[in-house]
């Protein structure tokens, strides 16, 4: 037999069911800041890359094949192009530490595959410098576009990507 003080007064039962509310409530909100932390909307503005919005998920760590992106390094022809603050670079991961880059009459190939060709000369008509050949340093990438006027490893002015300018991978959406 039930005692009719052993049932949750109405007053009771509407206070549990608010604090259970504000309790996931809460820790929605903390999930989505964690999430927030580690993913964002890319918006592509170069056509180097066929994608225009990009999700970019800064957790991952990057692999062959993935679009990545990072913050290029500084030079003088990045800031002609780019100007002194620009966007973030997405390209795709085409040699990843311990493979080995060679070059041969401006065709970049990563594990004696075909990666990219390197143009003698810029849009604005500078001469380009070609990138790094060799193998890879750990914790660093060859990153290209079949794009023929990306801007890219192929280019003494990017090299390698390290890990330290990567921002994430990127999957693209549209």
């Amino acid at each position: 037999m039930t005692n009719a003080e052993d049932k949750p007064r109405p007053r009771t039962r509407t206070r549990l069911l608010l604090w259970a509310a504000l309790g996931g409530a809460a820790l929605t909100l903390s999930n989505l800041a964690a999430f927030g932390r580690d993913h964002a909307l890319m918006i592509n503005a170069s056509p180097s890359l066929p994608y225009w919005a990009i999700w970019l998920d800064r957790s991952a760590t990057p692999v062959r094949g993935d679009i990545i992106l990072f913050d290029p390094p500084p030079s003088a022809l990045l800031k002609a192009h780019f100007g002194t603050k620009p966007q973030a670079f997405g390209k795709e991961v085409m040699g990843v530490g311990g493979d080995v880059v060679t070059e041969s009459a401006r065709n970049f190939f990563v594990n004696g595959r075909f990666a990219a060709r390197a143009k003698t000369h810029s849009r604005k008509g500078e001469k380009l410098a070609l990138g790094p050949t060799g193998k890879i340093p750990h914790g660093c990438y060859f990153v290209a576009t079949a794009h023929k006027d990306g801007f890219d490893s192929r280019y003494a002015a990017i090299g390698w990507i390290c890990r330290n300018r990567v921002l994430g991978t990127g999957r693209a959406i549209l």
